[in-house]
């Protein structure tokens, strides 16, 4: 194994001394030759799995050929996935690369609607994140993410999440938008409630408050739709997406309908590598993937699936709290903070799971994953929850 070099980079990441090398569907191999499976798909930007056949072709044929030369010129793989994902959402799309620059781009684009209004105040939600750049995190309703770096934007306030009159009761005349995520991700996996979010929607229209959707983590199949705002009947004015769009490869989106795209003009915003053609064309491989191979449609029922297995293995264990989740996108809260140490010891065993606390286990697998693979990586998850839990072992319970 190469020897460890980390040393030499700026320390904002703990990271697990494994060293994965190859990858293929929902499984990785380290540097030593263990196999791993994925319930994580490097949080949730695998979506389609790792090395997927049709995702590798389409980087190769385009890394031949051109991968930059700047927004200064058309990139027709570009204009075919702004095209591609008009047809999906009606929205007009701007691009960049990462979920935290769709989110900046969200916000300035909120900003220059309202402005001829007087509208400049956003509105999120407590225990959101949208991002740790200087926008994002002022709108990242943790504080742990921002006690060292204010004073942040101003302009913004926060309201707990699924709380319709607090979120109303904050919406004044010179509010430009409300942000929210479908699902809170890193906040511990909370779903929206359907009355809540349709709620949200309706007063944005009376108002004339843009509706910004986060999807970041929850789009693109994970939740058991393209979209996951289509499980609310709603349509946001403005929809931020990134992780999985580029299959591993650096690709942010801001896409927003027309009439409310319009308030931006050259030069009001940009991105130098955003939109190259190595990503967007990355970016239309995973749209055709999740289209052909209708992975939205077998996340929902891998989803229930494992949410199935899950409620099982909470019958057998008091220390399950709670499971919570849409889709392949699920939460086992625990009792005791006991979290990062299952993950840690999972991690020993040949399985990769998150946890976004000390009491909170996160499971996002690819939406390739097979049943079988999610019989395996449960059936380690049961022995370390059996191991820390201190019972004793129940080879029934576990194996089954």
């Amino acid at each position: 194994m190469k020897e460890n070099t980390s040393s030499f980079l700026i320390q904002t990441y703990r990271r697990f001394p494994i060293a994965f090398v190859r990858g293929r569907g929902a499984r990785l191999w380290d540097a030593e030759g263990k196999e791993y499976i994925d319930f994580l798909s490097g949080i949730s930007v695998c979506n389609v799995g790792h090395s997927h056949p049709k995702l590798l072709e389409a980087i190769q044929k385009q890394s031949n050929l051109l991968i930059h030369t700047s927004n200064l010129f058309r990139i027709i793989p570009q204009e075919k996935l702004a095209e591609r994902l008009y047809n999906l959402t009606g929205m007009f799309s701007f691009f960049c690369n990462s979920g935290a620059e769709a989110n900046e781009a969200a916000m300035k684009l909120a900003r220059a609607y309202g402005k001829d209004k007087g509208k400049y105040k956003i509105i999120s939600a407590l225990n959101s994140f949208h991002g740790r750049t200087f926008g994002a995190l002022s709108v990242t309703g943790q504080k742990k993410y921002q006690e060292k770096f204010h004073p942040l934007l101003p302009g913004v306030s926060f309201a707990p999440f699924n709380d319709l009159t607090a979120f109303a009761s904050l919406m004044d005349e010179k509010t430009c938008a409300v942000i929210l995520e479908p699902v809170q991700g890193e906040g511990g996996v909370y779903p929206a409630k359907k009355e809540f979010l349709q709620g949200i929607y309706q007063i944005c229209k009376e108002r004339d408050i843009l509706l910004i959707l986060d999807e970041v983590q929850t789009g693109l199949g994970r939740c058991g739709a393209m979209f996951c705002y289509q499980l609310y009947d709603i349509k946001p004015h403005i929809l931020t997406l990134a992780k999985s769009l580029g299959g591993g490869l650096p690709m942010g989106a801001m896409l927003a309908q027309p009439d409310v795209a319009k308030a931006f003009s050259s030069g009001d915003h940009a991105s130098t590598a955003g939109g190259n053609f190595l990503a967007t064309t990355s970016a239309l491989a995973v749209l055709d993937i999740l289209e052909e191979e209708n992975l939205p449609q077998k996340a929902k029922e891998m989803g229930e699936f494992l949410l199935n297995k899950l409620e099982e293995l909470k019958t057998h264990l008091p220390a399950i709290k709670e499971l919570r989740g849409i889709g392949l996108m699920l939460a086992m809260e625990l009792s005791q903070p006991l979290a990062r140490e299952v993950v840690s010891h999972a991690l020993k065993k040949g399985l990769i799971i998150n946890a976004t606390n000390d009491y909170t286990i996160r499971f996002l697998p690819p939406l390739i994953i097979s049943r079988e693979e999610i019989e395996k990586g449960l059936h380690i998850l049961k022995e370390v929850l059996y191991e820390l839990l201190g019972y004793k072992e129940d080879k029934e319970a576990v194996s089954r």
